[in-house]
């Protein structure tokens, strides 16, 4: 499990004591504190994370680097945020997901934003969010592998973790990610996989505005490799971008999911 962190001890409490409350407990926590001047740190011991650095600033580099300390001990890497409020069945179903499938390489949800007004809240989830995946899974071909509420096998991390923009503060990091991904990764998106996280990315035009400004930058940082006409030549999608377990081809649904 891992959580990246700056400056958000209020919301990492609620998180934590939500992950404490799992019917299915975490085999680990680990909490990325990204150069936080809070309490965020003593927060995270106080419920036994485990506690790694990245100074760093900007998401992607910190959870780049939950997930490579992960992936010292785990078969599956499972992400959220530090204002995700996951609710008690969130990690069994994760489990169910990947015991059912050797295929599965990804799975992902969708959100339900809270702290807003209901208008803002309804907007957040159907357009902002809902929109978002709906248009980059037309281009991409695969759900949007939403960043608050997802997970992975480990061998998928292994396999992009040396060509995703880690180090780029100023992209989507979970966009970035599903644009390395393949459909012979596995990444599939479940309905009812949702997590409640916080409307503040959604509560200002200026806030919203950086977030939607931040697809375009993310796009221009990875061309070529998000071009639709590059994802589908076949000479690209030989066997070692296929995940243990097989290819898993995605079905026609698309659904919420688009990170922060």
């Amino acid at each position: 499990m891992v959580i990246p962190c700056r400056n958000d001890a209020e919301f990492l409490d609620a998180c934590l004591a939500a992950l404490a409350a799992q019917r299915h407990p975490a085999d680990r926590v680990i909490v990325v504190d990204n150069g936080s001047t809070d309490a965020s740190a003593d927060v995270a011991r106080r419920y036994g994370a485990t506690v790694v650095e990245e100074s760093l600033i900007g998401i992607w580099p910190a959870a780049a680097c939950g997930y490579d300390e992960a992936m010292t001990d785990a078969d599956i890497i499972a992400r959220l945020d530090a204002d995700s409020r996951p609710h008690p069945d969130w990690i069994a179903r994760l489990v169910r997901a990947f015991v059912a499938d050797p295929g599965l390489g990804v799975l992902t949800g969708g959100a339900e934003f809270y702290g807003g007004s209901a208008v803002t809240n309804y907007l957040g989830e159907h357009w902002y969010i809902g929109g978002g995946h709906y248009w980059i899974r037309k281009w991409l071909g695969i759900p949007l592998v939403f960043g608050s509420n997802f997970a992975m096998r480990t061998a998928v991390w292994e396999r992009v973790r040396d060509v995703v923009d880690r180090t780029n503060a100023r992209v989507h990091d979970d966009l970035d990610l599903t644009i390395r991904l393949r459909p012979a990764d596995g990444v599939r998106y479940d309905p009812q996989l949702r997590m409640p996280v916080s409307a503040r990315p959604v509560q200002t035009v200026s806030g919203l505005s950086r977030r939607v400004w931040k697809v375009a930058t993310t796009f221009a940082a990875s061309w070529p490799e998000g071009a639709a006409w590059r994802r589908r030549d076949p000479e690209r999608q030989t066997t070692t971008d296929a995940a243990p377990g097989g290819d898993w081809i995605p079905d026609d649904e698309w659904a919420p999911g688009f990170g922060r």
